[in-house]
Protein backbone atom coordinates (compact mmCIF):
# COMPACT_ATOMS: atom_id res chain seq x y z
CA UNK A 1 0.00 0.00 0.00
CA UNK A 2 1.30 3.45 -0.91
CA UNK A 3 2.01 5.98 1.84
CA UNK A 4 -0.39 8.46 0.22
CA UNK A 5 -3.19 5.90 0.53
CA UNK A 6 -2.46 5.56 4.24
CA UNK A 7 -2.50 9.36 4.50
CA UNK A 8 -5.87 9.50 2.81
CA UNK A 9 -7.16 6.97 5.32
CA UNK A 10 -5.99 9.16 8.19
CA UNK A 11 -7.85 12.09 6.66
CA UNK A 12 -10.98 9.95 6.34
CA UNK A 13 -10.89 8.72 9.96
CA UNK A 14 -9.57 11.76 11.83
CA UNK A 15 -9.74 14.66 9.39
CA UNK A 16 -6.92 16.09 7.31
CA UNK A 17 -6.14 19.38 9.05
CA UNK A 18 -3.14 20.15 11.24
CA UNK A 19 0.43 18.84 11.44
CA UNK A 20 0.14 15.16 10.49
CA UNK A 21 3.49 13.35 10.66
CA UNK A 22 4.54 10.00 9.23
CA UNK A 23 6.81 7.35 10.74
CA UNK A 24 8.04 3.88 9.87
CA UNK A 25 9.50 1.05 11.95
CA UNK A 26 10.57 -2.18 10.26
CA UNK A 27 10.02 -5.77 11.22
CA UNK A 28 13.08 -7.88 11.83
CA UNK A 29 14.36 -11.34 11.11
CA UNK A 30 17.10 -12.99 13.12
CA UNK A 31 19.53 -14.84 10.87
CA UNK A 32 21.01 -16.83 13.76
CA UNK A 33 21.20 -16.58 17.55
CA UNK A 34 17.81 -17.60 18.93
CA UNK A 35 16.81 -17.44 22.60
CA UNK A 36 20.27 -16.09 23.38
CA UNK A 37 19.37 -12.44 23.93
CA UNK A 38 17.98 -12.91 27.44
CA UNK A 39 20.87 -15.26 28.23
CA UNK A 40 23.57 -12.65 27.73
CA UNK A 41 24.65 -14.02 24.37
CA UNK A 42 25.03 -12.76 20.81
CA UNK A 43 22.35 -12.33 18.16
CA UNK A 44 22.51 -11.51 14.45
CA UNK A 45 19.27 -9.84 13.33
CA UNK A 46 18.53 -7.48 10.47
CA UNK A 47 15.72 -5.02 9.83
CA UNK A 48 13.35 -5.68 6.94
CA UNK A 49 11.78 -3.35 4.42
CA UNK A 50 8.33 -4.48 5.59
CA UNK A 51 7.06 -3.00 8.82
CA UNK A 52 4.66 -0.57 10.52
CA UNK A 53 3.59 2.83 9.21
CA UNK A 54 2.34 5.22 11.88
CA UNK A 55 0.66 8.56 11.18
CA UNK A 56 0.04 10.87 14.10
CA UNK A 57 -1.21 14.32 14.96
CA UNK A 58 -0.86 15.99 18.34
CA UNK A 59 -4.08 16.99 20.09
CA UNK A 60 -4.76 19.95 22.38
CA UNK A 61 -6.41 17.74 25.04
CA UNK A 62 -5.34 14.50 26.78
CA UNK A 63 -7.43 12.23 24.57
CA UNK A 64 -5.85 9.30 22.67
CA UNK A 65 -7.59 8.00 19.54
CA UNK A 66 -6.20 4.92 17.79
CA UNK A 67 -7.14 3.30 14.50
CA UNK A 68 -5.50 0.33 12.79
CA UNK A 69 -6.07 -0.39 9.13
CA UNK A 70 -5.20 -4.02 9.96
CA UNK A 71 -8.08 -4.26 12.45
CA UNK A 72 -10.56 -2.05 10.64
CA UNK A 73 -13.60 -3.74 12.17
CA UNK A 74 -12.49 -2.66 15.65
CA UNK A 75 -12.91 0.96 14.62
CA UNK A 76 -11.49 3.90 16.53
CA UNK A 77 -10.32 2.99 20.04
CA UNK A 78 -10.54 5.97 22.34
CA UNK A 79 -8.89 6.43 25.72
CA UNK A 80 -6.86 9.14 27.46
CA UNK A 81 -3.54 9.82 29.11
CA UNK A 82 -5.39 9.47 32.42
CA UNK A 83 -6.29 5.83 31.66
CA UNK A 84 -2.89 4.29 31.06
CA UNK A 85 -2.54 1.67 33.80
CA UNK A 86 -1.64 -1.81 32.48
CA UNK A 87 -4.73 -3.98 31.97
CA UNK A 88 -4.97 -7.74 31.61
CA UNK A 89 -7.67 -7.38 28.96
CA UNK A 90 -6.63 -5.32 26.01
CA UNK A 91 -6.35 -5.17 22.25
CA UNK A 92 -3.64 -4.11 19.82
CA UNK A 93 -3.53 -0.64 21.39
CA UNK A 94 -1.76 -2.14 24.42
CA UNK A 95 1.52 -1.85 22.47
CA UNK A 96 1.45 1.89 21.67
CA UNK A 97 -0.18 2.63 25.02
CA UNK A 98 2.57 0.67 26.77
CA UNK A 99 5.22 2.86 25.17
CA UNK A 100 3.41 6.08 26.15
CA UNK A 101 3.09 4.70 29.70
CA UNK A 102 6.81 3.79 29.72
CA UNK A 103 7.88 7.27 28.64
CA UNK A 104 5.90 8.67 31.57
CA UNK A 105 7.37 6.10 33.99
CA UNK A 106 10.90 7.04 32.89
CA UNK A 107 10.34 10.76 33.37
CA UNK A 108 9.50 11.75 29.79
CA UNK A 109 6.11 13.28 30.45
CA UNK A 110 3.55 13.16 27.67
CA UNK A 111 1.05 15.95 28.39
CA UNK A 112 -1.03 16.04 25.20
CA UNK A 113 -2.94 13.31 23.42
CA UNK A 114 -2.74 12.12 19.82
CA UNK A 115 -4.73 10.84 16.89
CA UNK A 116 -2.81 7.76 15.71
CA UNK A 117 -3.34 5.56 12.66
CA UNK A 118 -1.29 2.44 11.97
CA UNK A 119 -0.86 0.19 8.98
CA UNK A 120 1.46 -2.80 9.04
CA UNK A 121 2.49 -5.19 6.29
CA UNK A 122 4.14 -7.65 8.70
CA UNK A 123 2.01 -10.78 9.20
CA UNK A 124 0.62 -10.58 12.75
CA UNK A 125 1.89 -13.28 15.08
CA UNK A 126 4.39 -14.49 12.48
CA UNK A 127 7.49 -14.00 14.60
CA UNK A 128 8.83 -11.03 12.63
CA UNK A 129 8.28 -8.68 15.57
CA UNK A 130 5.15 -6.83 14.58
CA UNK A 131 4.67 -5.87 18.25
CA UNK A 132 8.17 -4.41 18.63
CA UNK A 133 7.72 -2.63 15.31
CA UNK A 134 4.62 -0.89 16.68
CA UNK A 135 6.51 -0.05 19.88
CA UNK A 136 9.42 1.57 18.03
CA UNK A 137 7.15 3.45 15.61
CA UNK A 138 5.39 4.88 18.67
CA UNK A 139 8.68 5.69 20.41
CA UNK A 140 10.05 7.55 17.37
CA UNK A 141 6.78 9.47 17.14
CA UNK A 142 6.91 10.48 20.81
CA UNK A 143 10.53 11.61 20.54
CA UNK A 144 9.65 13.76 17.55
CA UNK A 145 6.31 15.25 18.60
CA UNK A 146 7.12 15.73 22.28
CA UNK A 147 10.61 17.18 21.92
CA UNK A 148 12.61 14.34 23.48
CA UNK A 149 15.54 14.84 21.10
CA UNK A 150 18.07 13.73 23.74
CA UNK A 151 16.88 10.13 23.37
CA UNK A 152 19.04 8.00 21.08
CA UNK A 153 17.72 5.10 19.04
CA UNK A 154 19.29 2.72 21.56
CA UNK A 155 17.39 4.55 24.32
CA UNK A 156 14.19 4.02 22.33
CA UNK A 157 14.96 0.31 22.00
CA UNK A 158 15.41 0.00 25.76
CA UNK A 159 12.16 1.87 26.38
CA UNK A 160 10.38 -0.46 23.98
CA UNK A 161 11.75 -3.52 25.78
CA UNK A 162 10.72 -2.07 29.16
CA UNK A 163 7.23 -1.51 27.80
CA UNK A 164 6.86 -5.08 26.56
CA UNK A 165 8.27 -6.52 29.80
CA UNK A 166 6.30 -4.38 32.22
CA UNK A 167 3.14 -3.31 30.38
CA UNK A 168 2.50 -6.32 28.16
CA UNK A 169 3.95 -8.98 30.47
CA UNK A 170 6.36 -10.57 27.99
CA UNK A 171 9.87 -11.11 29.35
CA UNK A 172 11.56 -10.51 26.00
CA UNK A 173 15.21 -9.68 25.61
CA UNK A 174 16.52 -6.62 23.79
CA UNK A 175 17.09 -8.10 20.33
CA UNK A 176 13.81 -7.22 18.60
CA UNK A 177 13.67 -3.61 19.68
CA UNK A 178 17.40 -3.09 19.09
CA UNK A 179 17.31 -4.49 15.55
CA UNK A 180 14.26 -2.39 14.66
CA UNK A 181 15.71 0.79 16.13
CA UNK A 182 19.24 0.34 14.76
CA UNK A 183 18.70 -1.41 11.42
CA UNK A 184 20.92 -0.54 8.47
CA UNK A 185 20.23 -1.30 4.82
CA UNK A 186 22.01 -4.42 3.52
CA UNK A 187 23.59 -5.08 6.94
CA UNK A 188 22.84 -7.32 9.88
CA UNK A 189 23.69 -6.36 13.46
CA UNK A 190 26.13 -8.50 15.44
CA UNK A 191 24.94 -7.59 18.93
CA UNK A 192 26.35 -8.70 22.26
CA UNK A 193 23.28 -8.53 24.47
CA UNK A 194 25.41 -8.64 27.63
CA UNK A 195 26.66 -5.07 27.13
CA UNK A 196 24.88 -3.83 23.95
CA UNK A 197 28.15 -3.56 22.05
CA UNK A 198 27.48 -4.11 18.37
CA UNK A 199 28.87 -3.95 14.88
CA UNK A 200 27.25 -3.86 11.46
CA UNK A 201 28.16 -6.75 9.18
CA UNK A 202 27.45 -6.48 5.44
CA UNK A 203 25.12 -9.26 4.27
CA UNK A 204 26.53 -10.23 0.91
CA UNK A 205 24.78 -13.41 -0.18
CA UNK A 206 26.19 -13.36 -3.71
CA UNK A 207 23.61 -15.20 -5.84
CA UNK A 208 21.20 -15.97 -2.99
CA UNK A 209 18.16 -14.36 -1.35
CA UNK A 210 16.58 -14.41 2.09
CA UNK A 211 13.18 -16.13 2.03
CA UNK A 212 10.77 -15.93 4.98
CA UNK A 213 8.28 -18.79 5.23
CA UNK A 214 5.32 -17.95 7.45
CA UNK A 215 3.65 -20.99 9.00
CA UNK A 216 0.37 -19.11 9.58
CA UNK A 217 0.15 -20.73 12.98
CA UNK A 218 -0.59 -17.80 15.23
CA UNK A 219 0.93 -17.59 18.65
CA UNK A 220 1.08 -14.95 21.33
CA UNK A 221 4.33 -14.73 23.28
CA UNK A 222 2.60 -13.94 26.55
CA UNK A 223 0.60 -17.17 26.61
CA UNK A 224 3.28 -19.37 25.04
CA UNK A 225 6.12 -21.27 26.66
CA UNK A 226 8.46 -18.32 26.15
CA UNK A 227 8.46 -17.16 29.76
CA UNK A 228 8.82 -20.77 30.90
CA UNK A 229 11.98 -21.23 28.82
CA UNK A 230 13.43 -18.04 30.23
CA UNK A 231 12.78 -19.22 33.79
CA UNK A 232 14.40 -22.60 33.06
CA UNK A 233 17.55 -20.85 31.84
CA UNK A 234 17.63 -18.55 34.87
CA UNK A 235 17.40 -21.55 37.20
CA UNK A 236 20.11 -23.42 35.29
CA UNK A 237 22.40 -20.39 35.51
CA UNK A 238 21.81 -20.11 39.27
CA UNK A 239 22.81 -23.78 39.67
CA UNK A 240 26.01 -23.21 37.68
CA UNK A 241 26.78 -20.12 39.75
CA UNK A 242 26.93 -22.34 42.84
CA UNK A 243 30.23 -23.72 41.51
CA UNK A 244 31.47 -21.10 39.00
CA UNK A 245 31.56 -17.31 38.96
CA UNK A 246 29.78 -16.49 35.70
CA UNK A 247 27.35 -13.67 34.85
CA UNK A 248 25.28 -15.38 32.17
CA UNK A 249 25.01 -18.53 30.08
CA UNK A 250 26.27 -16.46 27.17
CA UNK A 251 29.54 -15.88 29.01
CA UNK A 252 30.38 -19.60 28.90
CA UNK A 253 32.38 -21.27 26.15
CA UNK A 254 31.34 -24.76 25.07
CA UNK A 255 34.22 -26.38 26.96
CA UNK A 256 33.44 -24.39 30.11
CA UNK A 257 29.79 -25.46 29.91
CA UNK A 258 30.72 -29.11 29.51
CA UNK A 259 32.83 -28.85 32.68
CA UNK A 260 29.99 -27.44 34.82
CA UNK A 261 26.81 -28.82 33.21
CA UNK A 262 26.35 -31.51 35.86
CA UNK A 263 25.61 -28.75 38.37
CA UNK A 264 22.26 -28.42 36.59
CA UNK A 265 20.19 -31.07 38.35
CA UNK A 266 17.26 -31.38 35.98
CA UNK A 267 18.05 -32.91 32.55
CA UNK A 268 15.48 -30.67 30.85
CA UNK A 269 17.09 -27.53 32.25
CA UNK A 270 20.47 -28.92 31.19
CA UNK A 271 19.23 -29.17 27.60
CA UNK A 272 17.89 -25.61 27.71
CA UNK A 273 21.22 -24.28 28.99
CA UNK A 274 23.13 -26.31 26.40
CA UNK A 275 21.17 -24.64 23.63
CA UNK A 276 21.85 -21.15 25.02
CA UNK A 277 25.60 -21.79 25.22
CA UNK A 278 26.03 -23.66 21.93
CA UNK A 279 23.76 -21.27 20.02
CA UNK A 280 25.79 -18.31 21.21
CA UNK A 281 29.00 -19.90 19.95
CA UNK A 282 27.31 -20.83 16.64
CA UNK A 283 26.36 -17.19 16.20
CA UNK A 284 29.91 -15.97 16.75
CA UNK A 285 31.20 -18.51 14.20
CA UNK A 286 28.45 -17.74 11.71
CA UNK A 287 29.21 -14.02 11.62
CA UNK A 288 32.88 -14.75 11.02
CA UNK A 289 31.94 -17.11 8.18
CA UNK A 290 29.76 -14.43 6.59
CA UNK A 291 32.55 -11.85 6.84
CA UNK A 292 34.82 -14.27 4.98
CA UNK A 293 32.22 -15.01 2.32
CA UNK A 294 31.73 -18.59 3.49
CA UNK A 295 28.02 -18.71 2.74
CA UNK A 296 27.78 -22.50 2.72
CA UNK A 297 29.34 -22.72 6.19
CA UNK A 298 26.97 -20.01 7.40
CA UNK A 299 24.06 -22.10 6.09
CA UNK A 300 25.25 -25.21 7.89
CA UNK A 301 25.29 -23.31 11.18
CA UNK A 302 21.73 -22.17 10.49
CA UNK A 303 20.74 -25.82 10.09
CA UNK A 304 22.49 -26.77 13.34
CA UNK A 305 20.67 -23.92 15.06
CA UNK A 306 17.30 -25.32 14.05
CA UNK A 307 18.18 -28.81 15.25
CA UNK A 308 19.15 -27.40 18.63
CA UNK A 309 15.95 -25.34 18.86
CA UNK A 310 13.99 -28.47 17.96
CA UNK A 311 15.75 -31.01 20.18
CA UNK A 312 17.27 -29.11 23.12
CA UNK A 313 15.09 -26.01 23.45
CA UNK A 314 11.91 -27.63 22.10
CA UNK A 315 10.31 -24.50 20.69
CA UNK A 316 9.69 -25.49 17.07
CA UNK A 317 6.60 -27.69 16.66
CA UNK A 318 5.36 -29.62 13.65
CA UNK A 319 4.66 -26.54 11.53
CA UNK A 320 8.13 -25.01 11.74
CA UNK A 321 9.82 -28.40 11.54
CA UNK A 322 7.90 -29.20 8.36
CA UNK A 323 8.90 -25.91 6.73
CA UNK A 324 12.57 -26.41 7.61
CA UNK A 325 12.80 -30.12 6.83
CA UNK A 326 11.13 -29.64 3.46
CA UNK A 327 13.50 -26.73 2.77
CA UNK A 328 16.49 -28.97 3.48
CA UNK A 329 15.30 -31.32 0.73
CA UNK A 330 15.30 -28.58 -1.92
CA UNK A 331 18.14 -27.92 -4.33
CA UNK A 332 19.61 -24.45 -3.93
CA UNK A 333 18.89 -24.12 -0.20
CA UNK A 334 22.03 -23.01 1.62
CA UNK A 335 20.49 -23.02 5.09
CA UNK A 336 17.13 -22.92 6.85
CA UNK A 337 15.94 -22.51 10.43
CA UNK A 338 13.08 -21.27 12.54
CA UNK A 339 13.37 -17.62 13.56
CA UNK A 340 11.78 -15.76 16.43
CA UNK A 341 10.41 -17.19 19.65
CA UNK A 342 9.01 -20.34 18.05
CA UNK A 343 5.74 -22.17 18.71
CA UNK A 344 4.55 -21.01 15.30
CA UNK A 345 5.70 -18.02 13.34
CA UNK A 346 8.33 -18.16 10.60
CA UNK A 347 11.41 -19.78 9.22
CA UNK A 348 14.28 -18.01 7.47
CA UNK A 349 16.07 -19.63 4.56
CA UNK A 350 18.96 -18.61 2.34
CA UNK A 351 18.11 -19.80 -1.16
CA UNK A 352 19.97 -19.45 -4.44
CA UNK A 353 18.20 -16.90 -6.65
CA UNK A 354 17.50 -19.35 -9.46
CA UNK A 355 15.90 -21.78 -7.00
CA UNK A 356 13.54 -19.43 -5.14
CA UNK A 357 10.46 -20.13 -7.26
CA UNK A 358 10.84 -23.91 -7.10
CA UNK A 359 11.60 -23.64 -3.37
CA UNK A 360 8.37 -21.76 -2.69
CA UNK A 361 6.33 -24.18 -4.80
CA UNK A 362 7.81 -27.37 -3.38
CA UNK A 363 7.84 -26.35 0.28
CA UNK A 364 4.41 -24.77 -0.01
CA UNK A 365 2.83 -27.91 -1.49
CA UNK A 366 4.46 -30.24 1.04
CA UNK A 367 3.45 -28.00 3.94
CA UNK A 368 -0.19 -27.74 2.91
CA UNK A 369 -0.40 -31.49 2.36
CA UNK A 370 0.95 -32.27 5.82
CA UNK A 371 -0.45 -29.39 7.91
CA UNK A 372 -3.77 -28.85 6.16
CA UNK A 373 -3.47 -25.14 5.41
CA UNK A 374 -1.07 -23.02 3.41
CA UNK A 375 2.09 -21.14 4.32
CA UNK A 376 3.02 -17.71 2.97
CA UNK A 377 6.40 -16.86 1.51
CA UNK A 378 8.27 -13.54 1.32
CA UNK A 379 11.49 -12.88 -0.53
CA UNK A 380 12.79 -10.03 1.60
CA UNK A 381 15.31 -7.22 1.53
CA UNK A 382 17.27 -5.75 4.45
CA UNK A 383 16.31 -2.17 5.25
CA UNK A 384 16.94 0.70 7.64
CA UNK A 385 15.72 1.15 11.20
CA UNK A 386 12.84 3.16 12.67
CA UNK A 387 12.59 6.76 11.50
CA UNK A 388 10.38 9.71 10.68
CA UNK A 389 9.38 9.81 7.03
CA UNK A 390 9.71 13.16 5.27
Amino acid sequence: MELNEIGNYFDKIFGGDGDIRRYFAPGRVNLIGEHTDYNGGHVFPCALTMGTYLLARKRQDRKLRFFSMNFESVGVVETSLDQMAPQSEGNWTAYPKGVIWTFDQKGYKVDQGFDILLYGNIPNGAGLSSSASVELATAVMLRDLCGFESLSNIDLALLGQYSENNYNGVNCGIMDQFAIAMGKKDHAIFLDTADLSYEYAPVSLKNARIVISCSNKKRGLGDSKYNERRKECETALAEIQNIKNVKSLGALTISEFEEVKDAIKDPIRRKRAKHAVYENQRTIMAVEDLKQGKIDEFGQLMNESHRSLRDDYEVTGVELDTLVEEAWKCNGVIGSRMTGAGFGGCTVSIVEKDATSSFITRVGEAYEKKIGYSADFFVVDIGDGAKRLI
